[in-house]
């Protein structure tokens, strides 16, 4: 069989430079255990999951191998989009996509994951394929050693029989958990929190940022947003008015903003279907399901040039396990764009980033509103 060309994977539309690449030693040695547990146990395509797949190495490797139909959840819009630019390049579709739920993994053998950075996060996928994979279902799990803990297989022993840590190879590892155990009969997310300091409740996925908590860096925007509450309609010179929650987590600064601005129309948007499901639980527990719209998209990429009054935006500083402040540019750019003129950015960040410059040159002139030691609210105004 011809070797996988991995080489020829991109990340694009996701961040790419040097030092990021579409795929790693983990995906190669999940693929070839895999191919050697379906040629074993005589599985087919269509039951094997593959959940947590960046870009497409998983799926596209397995498919290559003639494994057609197989099932595949990635959590982030980036990855999904890639996957698709990556089976189009090596003409290869026969795969299907899901979301993370019982379609996904109803009776698959093997599901192969490459682990999640969360525990939390684990811990739902973990519980979903004990709930709805076959009884002699396998879990192939993996990633690199230094992101790796016991924890991981502590959690995994409270869904599977047997949890067996492999041989770490070319610094990655894997682990096979077999023998599901059963489950309660509710799941354990989404968690749900009430936080009466801010009035809101939040709600969570495990794969969404913070969980049911509120970051300090939200915490120090919403601050702001609570002491400056008139100054948030300036932007459009009316009551009414359009406003982004760009990168929105669980939802909190798009509910804070529609319990204090009742006729502002605001979009909730991030990349991450675990955040999208978080924050749509979060709009229903505040009452405000039916005046905030919340969409999975990569930096806004739905939303028209020029369209919006207010974006509230909190940028990550992070792309996987990597620091890198190319997803926080994406997004200040990605306000820019989508701001009429004379709309504002309230954005929060931390203090040690370069992220008042990037604001002035890409929205326009920039003004601290806050800082504390970590880190900096600004106002920018579009030009």
């Amino acid at each position: 069989m011809p070797e996988f060309p991995y080489a020829r994977l991109r990340r694009f539309p996701d961040v790419e430079a040097p030092n990021l690449q579409a795929w790693d030693a983990t995906d190669e040695l999940l693929v070839a255990r895999a191919l050697t547990l379906a040629a074993e146990r005589g599985i087919d395509g269509s039951a094997i999951a593959v959940i947590g797949d960046g870009y497409g190495a998983l799926t596209l490797a397995l498919t290559a191998a003639g494994l057609d139909g197989v099932r595949v959840h990635q959590d982030l819009v980036t990855g999904r989009r890639a996957l698709a630019r990556n089976a189009a390049e090596l003409g290869a579709t026969r795969f299907v996509p899901h979301e993370l739920d019982a379609e996904l993994l109803r009776g698959a053998r093997l599901v192969l994951l490459q682990l999640p950075k969360g525990l939390a996060e684990l811990e739902e996928i973990a519980d979903a394929v004990a709930r709805a994979a076959a009884p002699d279902a396998v879990l192939l799990a993996g990633g690199r050693v230094k992101h790796m803990t016991l924890a991981q297989n502590d959690l995994l022993a409270r869904y599977f029989g047997q949890v067996q840590p492999q041989r770490a190879e070319r610094k990655s590892r894997l682990i096979v958990a077999t023998d599901p155990l059963p489950v309660p009969q509710e799941p354990p997310f989404p968690l749900s929190t009430t936080h009466p300091e801010y009035g809101l409740t939040l709600c969570a996925h495990g794969g969404a940022f913070a969980g049911d908590r509120i970051d300090i860096g939200t915490r120090v925007l919403l601050d702001v947003m609570h002491d400056r509450a008139a100054e948030l309609t300036a932007p459009s010179g009316r009551e009414g008015f359009t406003a982004v929650d760009l990168g929105c987590g669980t939802g909190a600064l798009a509910a804070s903003l529609a319990l204090a601005v009742p006729d502002a129309r605001i979009i909730a948007t991030d990349r991450s279907a675990a955040a999208v499901r978080s924050a749509r639980a979060t709009m229903v527990a505040n009452g405000v399901a039916d005046r905030v719209t919340v969409t999975l998209d990569d930096s806004g990429s739905e939303i028209p040039d020029g369209s919006v009054d207010l974006v509230l935006l909190n940028p990550p500083f992070h792309l996987g396990a990597t620091v890198h402040e190319g997803a926080g540019r994406r997004l200040i750019d990605a306000a820019a764009r989508m701001l009429r003129p004379g709309g504002e950015v309230w954005t929060v960040f931390n203090s040690h980033l370069d992220h008042r410059r990037a604001l002035a040159a890409a929205v326009g002139d920039t003004e601290q509103l806050a800082r504390t030691p970590k880190f900096t609210v600004t106002r920018s105004v579009h030009r």
